[in-house]
């Protein structure tokens, strides 16, 4: 049998508003997914290490506060220094149209802008990979 997927949703930076973060990662529970919600305030190295000590199949990062690029890119830069970078990164909040291809081209899988229907996230993290152990 295979394993539940496991993701990592997060908050990081200095953005307080996680209500939108607390939604989806209650929608991919109540979706049958193993969801680690890791709080407000996370430092890229604090996400990083929680997805792999989680052995995460993704990281779902929520950010209103326009720090995405640089959030987005330590993030990745992270999992590559880790070799954990077969952990998916996607993404949500208020991001500007401009903004997603250079996140796309930066590594990040998906961004879910608001407005986005529930049923497009489970279904993106449902055709996601299960992942091996990061060791």
């Amino acid at each position: 049998m295979e394993r539940r997927k496991r993701i990592v949703i997060t908050k990081p930076g200095l953005d307080g508003h996680d209500r939108g973060a607390k939604v989806v990662a209650h929608a991919l529970a109540n979706a049958g997914f193993e969801v680690i919600y890791t709080g407000k305030f996370q430092t890229p190295q604090q996400v990083v290490r929680t997805a792999i000590q989680e052995n995460a199949d993704g990281i779902g990062v929520s950010i209103l506060s326009g720090a995405h690029l640089t959030l987005f890119r330590k993030i990745i830069e992270l999992l590559k220094k880790e070799k954990a970078d077969d952990i998916v990164v996607f993404g949500g909040g208020i991001i500007m149209d401009e903004d997603i291809p250079k996140l796309k081209k930066m590594g990040v899988a998906e961004i879910f802008t608001p407005g986005t229907p529930m049923s497009a996230i489970i279904e993106f993290v449902d055709n996601l990979p299960v992942k091996s152990y990061h060791a």
